[in-house]
C-alpha cells in the first residue's frame, strides 16, 4: 500500500524555472527555460517523499503577476483541495511578488489542507542554486501530517513562514525572505519538519473573503511618501483612472507629507476613495491619531504596503464601509 502523500505542483514561472546564460550568473537568465519536471528528474529523492503531479498555471516573471492569474490560481487551488485524493499543493513562483500571491491565497482559500509556496533566488543552472532544495522542502512540508490548519505557508532557505508575515527583504542573497514582525514558523532539516509557532490571525476557512463569484478585483494602488513629496499628482491620476482605494507607503510609522495628505483629506471628506496608511519601513505597527480616525484614514496594522493592497482589494469586494474595513485590517 502506497502511504506517500499525493501532492500537486502548480507552476507559475519565476527564477526557479530559469536557465542562466552561464553557471556563474545569478542575474542573466531566461525564465521558463527549465521545467519543474526537469527539476524533479534531477534527483530520485523527490519520488521517495510524495506522489507528484504537475500543472502549469503561468510561465512568467513574477513582476508581471496579475489579478487575473491570481484568480485563476485561487480557483484552481481551491478545486484541487476539494479532491479527497489530494493531500497538499505546492506553488512555484517568482520570488519578487511571491509574498503578495501567497497572502492572497491565505485569505481566500477554503480548505485546511497544506498549501506551500516556494521559489528560487538563483536559477537551477547557476552555481549554488537553491531551486532543488527549496522545491524538496516545499513538497516535504505540503505532505507533512502537521502542516494542515496553518494557512498558506512559504518555504525558503530551510525556513517555514506564514504567508501573512513573510516578506522578501534582500534582492539577491539566499537568505532573501524573513518575517520581520514575527519570525519563522519553523525549520526544515534534511526533509524533517520542525514547527515552533502557529499563525494567530484568522485565515483560509475563517475569513469572509470568497472568490468563487469574483471575475475581477477592485482597483487599489500604492503611493510612496518621501521628502519634498510630489505624490499628489500620482494620487490625482489614480483617482482619475478609477482607483477605489489607495495604500500610502508612509515614512516612519506611516507619516504622510502634508501636501498629499491635505489632498487625501479632501478625497475622504467627499468619500471619493478609501485610504489606508502603511509604512515603507518594513516592520512595525502604523497607529492613527484621533484626528485621522475622524477623517476616515485606515491603519494597515503591521502589513507592508503590498500586502495591505491585497487585503484592501478583498475588503472592497465585500464593502466600502470604513468601519468594517478597519476591522478587517485589525483581524486579518
Amino acid at each position: 500500500m502506497d502511504l506517500k502523500p499525493n501532492i500537486v505542483i502548480l507552476s507559475t514561472g519565476g527564477t526557479i524555472t530559469g536557465e542562466a546564460i552561464d553557471m556563474l550568473s545569478t542575474k542573466d537568465y531566461v525564465i521558463g527555460k527549465i521545467s519543474i519536471q526537469r527539476l524533479l528528474q534531477s534527483t530520485p529523492s523527490f519520488q521517495s517523499i510524495a506522489n507528484i503531479t504537475l500543472e502549469e498555471i503561468a510561465n512568467i516573471d513574477s513582476a508581471d503577476m496579475s489579478n487575473a492569474i491570481w484568480l485563476n490560481l485561487a480557483h484552481k487551488t481551491d478545486n484541487l483541495l476539494k479532491d479527497s485524493n489530494i493531500d497538499g499543493i505546492v506553488i512555484t513562483h517568482g520570488s519578487d511578488t511571491l509574498e503578495e500571491s501567497a497572502y492572497f491565497l491565505h485569505l481566500v482559500l477554503k480548505s485546511h489542507k497544506p498549501v506551500v509556496f516556494t521559489a528560487a533566488i538563483r536559477p537551477f543552472s547557476a552555481i549554488g542554486s537553491d531551486a532543488i532544495k527549496n522545491l524538496y522542502n516545499a513538497i516535504s512540508l505540503a505532505g507533512h501530517k502537521e502542516s494542515s490548519h496553518k494557512g498558506v505557508m512559504v518555504v525558503m532557505n530551510d525556513k517555514i513562514y506564514s504567508a501573512r508575515e513573510v516578506s522578501k527583504t534582500h534582492t539577491l542573497n539566499l537568505e532573501a525572505f524573513n518575517a520581520p514582525n514575527s519570525g519563522a514558523m519553523g525549520y526544515i532539516i534534511d526533509g524533517e519538519i520542525f514547527f515552533h509557532t502557529m499563525p494567530l490571525k484568522p485565515h483560509t476557512q475563517d475569513t469572509p473573503f470568497n472568490i468563487q463569484d469574483l471575475d475581477i478585483l477592485p482597483k487599489v494602488d500604492i503611493v510612496y511618501s518621501y521628502c519634498n513629496d510630489g505624490s499628489k499628482v500620482a494620487i490625482e491620476a489614480f483617482v482619475k483612472v478609477g482607483s477605489e482605494g489607495l495604500i500610502i507607503a508612509g515614512s516612519g510609522a506611516g507619516s504622510i507629507h502634508k501636501t498629499p495628505k491635505d489632498y487625501l483629506r479632501g478625497l475622504l471628506k467627499k468619500q471619493a476613495i478609501i485610504v489606508v496608511k502603511s509604512s515603507r519601513v518594513g516592520a512595525g505597527l502604523v497607529p492613527l491619531t484621533q484626528k485621522e480616525l475622524r477623517e476616515g484614514f485606515i491603519s494597515a496594522n503591521n502589513l507592508n504596503p503590498q500586502k495591505a493592497r491585497v487585503l484592501l482589494m478583498l475588503a472592497l469586494s465585500k464593502t466600502k464601509a470604513i468601519k468594517t474595513i478597519r476591522e478587517y485590517f485589525k483581524k486579518y
